[in-house]
């Protein structure tokens, strides 16, 4: 049977209009089950408390459940692996940081490409550390500590979480731009006991796990490793006022499975930029050092990139290997 003309363009057009409705409607009902936010460290470090901080946010915007489930091992490893390999339907979310991008290099045999298997959602924020040292160190600046390292070659040690570690690669970039000699010891539990107690002299660690002890004198802090001196630590110089050019934070922020549908990770993407204006949740960010920043799912992409590359040349001059 022959339509007539105009019967036939009338639906015609319904027909166009169906996958743009169709994908309308399928945004406005993600998520319809509780979703999994998996994350590759223990319950209470910084990366964990984030997502918790972001998965009730989610949870009260969107109106269904998001659960954080930690998924420690291998350096974060494990927990990636099981997003990358996870349905695309939005249902399962990874929360990223600068340890998905440094393990890009130092893992030579991952079971997946970190950039090329998962897909940008959104950045929660960035975060500076900070250069402290034992009160048995005498230096009060970094150009002090600079001279008394040179001073005491191979009798200073750099402390921190495990090799290959945001302490350690950011300590090693301290020690190629300034040429400076230092004993780095990687510890599997914190290191902060055996700094309080002079048994080691410095190291690079969050703000957030030391501010207490600067505050109240058992550590001094020299410098924050932002470009920028930071807000909660105001009186705290930037490591780059000592040595030019210096800069390293860590990030966090949520990714999903490649391939997962543009419009689930641009309901989560506005869901997640919306949070960040709250004033509670920047002040609960703040208490953690981390400095909020929105952004779109391609420049969160870009900005994993760069901090994939500049990290992986660093790891590759200091010839890091994972233990």
């Amino acid at each position: 049977m022959k339509l007539p003309r105009r019967t036939f363009l009338h639906l015609a057009a319904g027909t166009a209009v169906l996958p743009t409705v169709s994908r309308f409607a399928f945004a406005q009902t993600y998520p319809s089950r509780p979703v999994r936010i998996i994350v590759g460290f223990p319950a209470g470090f910084l990366a964990d408390i984030a997502a918790r901080l972001i998965a009730q946010s989610l949870s009260d915007s969107l109106r269904q459940q998001f659960v954080v489930e930690n998924r420690p091992g291998a350096s974060s490893n494990i927990a990636t692996d099981a997003v990358v390999r996870a349905p695309p339907d939005g249902y399962s979310l990874l929360l990223v940081t600068q340890t998905n991008a440094t393990n890009a290099t130092l893992y030579e045999n991952l079971s997946f490409n970190f950039i090329r298997d998962i897909a940008p959602v959104a950045c929660i924020g960035t975060y500076p550390f900070v250069m402290v040292v034992s009160p048995s160190v005498p230096a009060k600046t970094v150009f002090e500590f600079m001279d008394y390292a040179k001073a005491n070659p191979a009798k200073v040690n750099m402390s921190s979480p495990g090799t290959g570690s945001a302490g350690h690669i950011f300590g090693e970039l301290f020690k190629i731009m300034t040429g400076v000699h230092i004993v780095h010891v990687p510890y599997r539990a914190s290191f902060i006991p055996d700094l309080l107690s002079g048994q080691m002299q410095f190291g690079f660690t969050t703000i957030g796990a030391v501010i207490e002890h600067i505050r109240t004198g058992k550590l001094r802090a020299l410098a924050v490793t932002a470009a920028t001196r930071v807000d909660v630590l105001p009186d705290i110089p930037a490591l780059g006022e000592f040595v030019s050019g210096y800069e390293s934070s860590g990030f966090v922020g949520i990714a999903a499975p490649k391939s997962t549908s543009a419009e689930i990770i641009e309901t989560l993407n506005k869901a997640i930029n919306a949070a960040l204006t709250d004033p509670k949740m920047k002040a609960r960010l703040a208490d953690l050092g981390v400095v909020p920043l929105a952004n779109s799912p391609a420049e969160f992409g870009k900005y994993i990139v760069e901090y994939t590359e500049k990290w992986g040349k660093v790891i590759q001059a200091a010839n890091i290997k994972p233990e």
